[in-house]
């Protein structure tokens, strides 16, 4: 049985975040934790790896008396779609304005166990 957990409105470029999602894509929770803990990008892995942990959580109140360490859960899906964004406007030269686009994005991670194929 899976798992869903979403994160709305996180103040970080699409961009940015596929490539952490990227990575974790598919992997065991234990192996994608440690991917996200020791990632270089930070400041972006530790919002994700608080909704794996919250996914992890999910599952457990869906599956009561199963264990986690049984069912061997993976990161079944993953996803990254752009949000809203916030406009403003920086000087630029000669009395003009240039558009900065603050940039957002919205996470959806499904877990689910392990499927052994014997």
């Amino acid at each position: 049985m899976e798992a869903i957990a979403k994160l709305n409105n996180c103040p970080v470029s699409p961009r940015k975040m596929r490539l952490l999602a990227n990575q974790i894509r598919g992997m065991e929770i234990n192996k994608a934790l440690n991917t996200l803990k020791f990632s270089q990008r930070r400041q972006y892995a530790v919002r994700l790896e608080k909704l794996l942990l919250s996914a992890i959580n999910n599952w457990e109140k869906k599956n009561e008396g199963e264990r986690i360490e049984d069912n061997s859960l993976v990161v079944k899906t993953i996803f990254v779609d752009g949000g809203a964004m916030l406009k403003r406007i920086s000087p630029a030269p000669q009395g003009r304005a240039y558009r900065v686009r603050k940039r957002s994005n919205h996470v959806t991670i499904i877990v689910d166990s392990k499927e052994d194929k014997n």
